[in-house]
């Protein structure tokens, strides 16, 4: 039996008296299928709801250890806390919660999409630890289930994440305020003396911060994009975006939040080189790297990882921040991604995309999947 490519966990706990009684319970299914791959419940006796969502969680993630390690994974919890905590989005403060949330992050693959959703999608996860819980009582389950799939239907395709064919692609006949969109407006970040040298300067190089003249771009992109507001400022961890992040949250007033998903590409061993360097270095590697958006720069990363991580991080935004206006300030590659999203063009579009230091380019999620480019490569006056 082939192994699944991709991978949903659903996971949930609770307890009878918060603290009481308590018990989790994880199902890991087939993503493109739905099948129920392996699911597990137990009793933790006495704790809380969010030690038994915690508990939860790791017996999920160490399911996909023991049948899916080399697969693509989402996790599916109605706790906001614990999903925003594992995203990276909210602070772990509780003492009870660092541990779990620890070793909850060493069992999880790279590149784990972190997603909430209501309780009446998550029922598989929730009818196993209840019955679970009815057995430790003594008592009659209510909802007795042979596998987790008797609880909760194979997933559809609004359960899934999948979109369904769009009611209108004529978007421009669409009316943002019946049905709101999620209004991504990519910044670029400000210029540093590597950006004027034109060297690459990917994760894992020098991260310089910006220079004068870098500075005085990410105001103006915070005088520009302040126009319309914003909910919330994401920003890759590099220097030069935290340092245009910080300049964009303090004139819109909201909170910047660090994805380290929408960092730069990767460069390996020809971070701090120029393009002729490079050629002159190793052509034959410069030339494969040209001719194939899967080939990776030595010790670098590919175009086609950072595609699917960018991916994976629009649709979290999508979730964390539906039909709200997010500030995302990244760097030219990943930015090239969420325009080929938008426009749903073939992987070469991106070479054929120019993105000048601190530019604004604004990207719509529309409720039914569907995103539309509304402004690319502006720079501020």
């Amino acid at each position: 039996m082939s192994r699944p490519r991709r991978v949903v966990v659903e996971a949930d706990g609770g307890s009878r008296g918060n603290p009481g009684p308590a018990a989790y319970g994880a199902v890991l299914r087939d993503a493109d299928t739905g099948d129920v791959i392996a699911q597990r419940a137990e009793t933790i006796g006495i704790a809380t709801n969010n030690v038994a969502e915690y508990s939860g969680l790791i017996a999920g993630l160490e399911l996909v250890a023991e049948h899916a390690p080399e697969a693509d994974v989402e996790v599916r919890m109605d706790s906001k806390l614990v999903i925003e905590q594992m995203a990276g989005r909210w602070k772990v403060k509780h003492p009870d919660m660092v541990p779990l949330a620890t070793r909850a992050s060493r069992l999880a693959p790279a590149g784990v999409e972190w997603t909430w959703v209501p309780r009446e999608r998550n029922k598989a996860a929730d009818a196993i630890l209840n019955d679970v819980l009815d057995d430790a009582a003594g008592k009659p389950r209510k909802s007795r289930t042979e596998e987790a799939g008797g609880a909760a239907p194979a997933p559809t395709l609004a359960s899934t994440g999948e979109q369904p064919q769009p009611r209108n692609p004529m978007v421009g006949w669409r009316d943002p305020l019946a049905d709101p969109p999620t209004t991504l407006t990519l910044v670029r970040h400000g210029a540093t003396d590597n950006t004027l040298a034109k060297v690459f300067c990917g994760a894992g190089g020098t991260d310089p911060g910006l220079n004068d003249e870098g500075r005085a771009q990410a105001h103006r992109a915070a005088a520009y994009v302040a126009r319309d507001g914003a909910d919330v400022v994401v920003t890759s961890p590099l220097r030069r975006c935290r340092e245009t992040a910080e300049v964009l949250a303090n004139d819109l007033g909201v909170e910047v939040v660090v994805d380290h998903s929408i960092v730069e590409a990767s460069f390996g061993e020809w971070d701090g080189l120029t393009f002729a360097e490079v050629r002159e270095k190793d052509a034959a590697a410069l030339d494969a790297w040209l001719s194939s958006t899967a080939v990776a720069p030595p010790g670098g990363e590919s175009y086609d990882a950072v595609y699917e991580r960018v991916r994976r991080a629009q649709r979290r935004l999508v979730a964390s921040y539906g039909g709200k206006h997010v500030v995302v300030v990244s760097h030219v590659t990943p930015i090239k991604m969420f325009v080929r999203l938008a426009l749903d063009a073939p992987m070469p579009v991106i070479h054929r995309l120019e993105l000048q230091p601190a530019s604004v380019s604004t990207v719509r999620v529309w409720p039914d999947g569907i995103s539309t480019l509304r402004a690319y490569d502006v720079v501020p006056d």
